[in-house]
């Protein structure tokens, strides 16, 4: 893993990445995750919680 930390957030718009964030704790995580759907979360945003040790997408918005 090339990151700070074992779970990523990605937020994109129009399929762009713009805005990445990786933390170590799952509840950290997940807290970040809905800041950043009241933070960015309009028009054609698509935010991914993802957990880079599985590969497994454990969250999607919308």
């Amino acid at each position: 893993m090339d990151s700070a930390g074992r779970y990523r957030l990605t937020l994109t718009v129009d399929g762009a990445t713009v805005a990445t964030g990786w933390w170590e704790k799952p509840a950290t995580a997940d807290k970040k995750f809905r800041d950043w759907i009241g933070d960015h979360g309009h028009g054609t945003a698509r935010i991914f919680l993802v957990d880079t040790e599985t590969g497994e997408t454990l969250k999607a918005w919308p």
